[in-house]
């Protein structure tokens, strides 16, 4: 298929993310045609054929790379050996980075029931190794009689349910700086897996 007069795949593709990104997070995956997609871009719905086979695969591109640049980001980590010092490492690591990118994050949670079963397997198996690198911090602590956890999968979940929250209503400028907000969720995890 003839690429579209004028356009630059080093350029069109990565505008066609950035439009599907903004779109699926303002709509709903569901909500949004490709036909809107490419009004977003300007160019011929047709053309986005070029850079991707369709809407699930744009779906599932952006997931997967958002899980990819996470467990990137936290793998460059120096990792403490003091479970409490990991475990305060993670926190503002979550809050700064997913803080950044609300559109991913938004749509790395809200939109994984429009995955295909094969999509959605591989999404999760990131997600998963996300989730052991704070398990596995969690599980240290309790080792080490620092941590007080009945269960290491379900506190593992509720922290990051919690600092997800932050992505929901945190604004620059606010009442609270950016650093007061960690130090705020910072206390109430340590308070909840504390011995």
């Amino acid at each position: 298929m003839a690429r579209t007069q004028g356009s630059h795949s080093d350029i069109t593709g990565p505008r066609i993310r950035k439009a599907a990104l903004g779109l699926f997070a303002r709509h709903g995956y569901a909500a949004v045609s490709m036909r809107q997609i490419a009004a977003e871009v300007g160019v011929q719905a047709g053309a986005l054929y070029n850079y991707t086979p369709d809407k699930q695969s744009l779906l599932f591109h952006l997931m997967h790379e958002h899980m990819q640049e996470l467990l990137s980001a936290y793998g460059e980590l120096t990792q403490p050996e003091n479970a409490f010092e990991a475990l305060h490492q993670f926190v503002r690591f979550h809050i700064r980075f997913h803080l950044e990118r609300p559109d991913e994050v938004f749509i790395a949670y809200m939109e994984l029931r429009n995955l295909t079963p094969e999509n959605f397997s591989e999404i999760e198996a990131l997600r998963r190794k996300y989730e052991d690198a704070l398990e596995a911090i969690l599980r240290k602590g309790q080792g080490a009689a620092l941590f007080d956890i009945a269960d290491t999968k379900v506190a593992t979940l509720a922290v990051i349910a919690m600092l997800n929250g932050v992505m929901t209503w945190y604004r620059a400028g606010g009442r609270l700086s950016l650093d007061e907000v960690e130090q705020n969720y910072w206390d109430m995890v340590r308070r909840s897996v504390s011995a």
